[in-house]
Order: C-alpha cells, then structure tokens, then sequence
C-alpha cells in the first residue's frame, strides 16, 4: 500500500468516527430531554398524590375526632393519668425536674388539634385544675409554617403565681449549685412555653403529637422498673427455695434407703 493510500485510509476512519461521535452525542441529547418529560410527568403525578393524599389524612382527622373527644373524656376518670404518661415516657421525662412532676399533677386534659388544612401546623392545649403554681387554666403553644414553607411558634404567657415560677427558680437553682447541679437537674418543662428560637425543630411539640397523643395509654401502662425487679428477686428468692426443699427430700430419700438396707441385713 502506498503511502497516500494509508493517509486516505486514515482520513476515512477518523471521518467515520467523528460521524459516530456526533450520532452518540445527539442520540444522547435525545434521551436527556426524554428523560426530563418523563420526570416532569413524575413530579406532576407526586404532586397530585400529596394533594390526594392530603384530602384523605384531612377527611380521617375529622372522623378521629369524635374518638379523640370520648377518650380524653375516659381519661378525666384517671388520677394523674398524664403526668404519669410524661413520667414514663423517656424522652420527656428527661425533661422534668421534680417541681415539674409536682405541677403536672394538676394537668387535667391534653388536646392536639391539626389546623385544617393539616400542614400549616398544629395546636397543643395543656388543661390545668386550681393549682399553687400559676393562674392560666389553659396553657398552649401553637406551630405554625407560613406559604414559604417558614416555621414559627407561639404561646400562652404563663401567669406565675408569687415566687412559684419554676423556669426562674430552675436558672436560680443552677447558678448557686454550679456545673455539677447543672446536669443532674434539667431545665424547667415549663420553659418549652417561652422558647421559639428553632420552631421547625421543636422535639417536645412533634413527640406529644406524634408519639404520645396517637396513643398515650401505651405510656400510662409502662410497667414501674423497680417493681419488675423486686419480682424477679421474689421469683429468684422463691425458686431458690424450692430447690432447697428438693435437695433436703433428696438428701431424707436417700437416708431412709440406707436405713431399709441396714434393716434387711439384720433380718437375714
């Protein structure tokens, strides 16, 4: 072959790629627009699922409120039903100093209400009896998310009664007892009522809301540690017992077989 042959032969190939080049390219610019309609389509049918979606969690908030009302009726029935349900709950417990637990044995009611349209926020209502602490018979802190997709909160003023402010008596508290005191006693609960800094990140208001007031019984019947422990030990105690007396049978069975051996021998 020549040696203009090869240089054709070069330029023939190298024109053949290019070629193949600019159909891989445009069949890929092809497919990227392709794939864009399609996930246009996708996105307007997600969109349309969270609108279908909405309308049927709006349609059964209404249908659970009756049950919502009869329950907390139910509940008025219990003693110290949901001081007992914070107590035993882990999270909010860790939130509560013992003037805490004193205050909410006051709590008479809790109440979660969704705003309408479910998804610009929600309300939680503390229902209080007379109690030594504050006037308010009703505490509430509202969440709220604006059109722009924004957080905020707001509410009630708490109105302490004279030297009974327990978020004030807490920081007191703290300051005369140092570091050390610091961790072992929490921030007051009731210093949840005046902080707004993150409302998009409350975890007090979205655990009451979406964990405890779903179901709170499930809490109220948590099981006291110590007294499981206490009848483990009874049960540990009792089954220790039992295998005292069955050695002690054991140990008489075989002393009265002795005997009967000893008794033969002297017949015989």
């Amino acid at each position: 072959m020549s040696a203009s042959a090869a240089k054709v032969s070069k330029k023939e190939l190298n024109s053949n790629h290019d070629g193949a080049d600019e159909t891989s390219e445009k069949e890929q610019q092809e497919a990227i627009e392709h794939i864009d309609e399609v996930q246009n389509e996708i996105d307007r049918l997600n969109e349309q699922a969270s609108e279908e979606i909405l309308k049927v969690e709006q349609k059964y908030n209404k249908l659970r409120q009756p049950f919502f009302q009869k329950r907390s009726e139910l509940i008025a029935k219990i003693p110290n039903f949901w001081v007992t349900t914070f107590v035993n709950h882990p999270q909010v417990s860790a939130l509560l100093g013992e003037e805490d637990e004193e205050a909410l044995h006051y709590l008479s009611r809790v109440e979660v209400t969704e705003f309408e349209d479910i998804k610009s926020g929600y309300r939680i209502d503390f229902y209080f009896d007379e109690n030594p602490y504050f006037e308010n018979k009703v505490l509430s802190k509202e969440f709220h998310l604006n059109e722009s997709g924004d957080p905020s909160s707001k509410s009630t003023e708490i109105k302490w009664k004279s030297g009974k402010d327990l978020t004030k008596r807490s920081s007191q508290t703290q300051n005369k007892a140092g570091r050390k005191r610091q961790h072992e006693e929490p921030e007051s609960f009731f210093t949840w009522f005046t902080d707004h800094a993150d409302a998009g990140a409350d975890e007090l208001g979205e655990v009451i809301k979406d964990d405890i007031w779903p179901n709170p019984l499930q809490y109220y019947l948590v099981p006291d540690m110590d007294d499981e422990e206490g009848e483990g030990e009874d049960d540990e105690e009792d089954e220790e017992g039992l295998e005292d007396i069955d050695e002690e049978g054991d140990e008489d069975g075989e002393e009265d077989e002795e005997d009967d051996g000893e008794d033969g021998e002297v017949k015989g």
